[in-house]
């Protein structure tokens, strides 16, 4: 993986995230050298759901209500059924991703999480994908949704599931090194 040394990056999750696709991503990116936070709703800890029942517990860094965009160079959204479905009524993340977007920087989604894409809009003419059962509220919402283990469009990293967590992860730190998104139309 890319050296990652002084950027910073924001996972946001609440309770119900699948445990690999926050646990992973946050491992991986540190040990590539970024100072990585977990963003929440509220301060203290969220709970993971680990494939059938309930997982182990994360220590949140930050709140929503205490970071901006501007503090960080990627914003990483973890799926599972219950942390996006949770989120994409929180007018209050909502803004967060958009700010990430419109200041072009690197937005991440894997599995569920795509379903905030859809909510804020940004998926409308981008190539993504998603947990196969997400692939329909895309396409409603304009995107153009392909079954790869990850795609990538002007700094938009989508992925399927765990098993795509490498891939994912890669791409992420690829997207953030090389500015690509930079250069997307506003």
């Amino acid at each position: 993986m890319r050296d990652l040394s002084g950027k910073s990056i924001a996972i946001v999750a609440t309770n119900g995230f699948e445990q690999s696709e926050l646990e992973v991503p946050l491992n991986k990116l540190r040990e590539a050298g970024a100072e990585v936070h977990v963003i929440s709703l509220e301060a203290g800890e969220i709970k993971g759901w680990d494939k059938t029942d309930w997982g182990n517990t994360v220590p949140v860094d930050k709140t929503v209500d205490a970071v901006s965009a501007d503090l960080y160079d990627a914003i990483v959204l973890p799926g599972g059924q219950i942390n996006p479905d949770l989120l994409r009524v929180e007018p209050k993340v909502l803004d967060l991703i958009k700010a990430f977007w419109e200041q072009k920087k690197v937005v991440a989604a894997i599995c569920h999480a795509p379903w905030l894409l859809v909510e804020t809009g940004i998926v409308k003419g981008r190539k993504v994908t998603s947990y196969p059962s997400v692939k329909t509220d895309v396409i409603n919402a304009g995107g153009r949704w392909e079954d790869s283990q990850v795609v990538a469009d002007q700094g938009l990293v989508t992925s399927r599931k765990p098993d795509d967590l490498d891939a994912f992860c890669e791409k992420i730190a690829e997207e953030i090194c090389e500015g690509l998104h930079e250069r997307r139309a506003a």
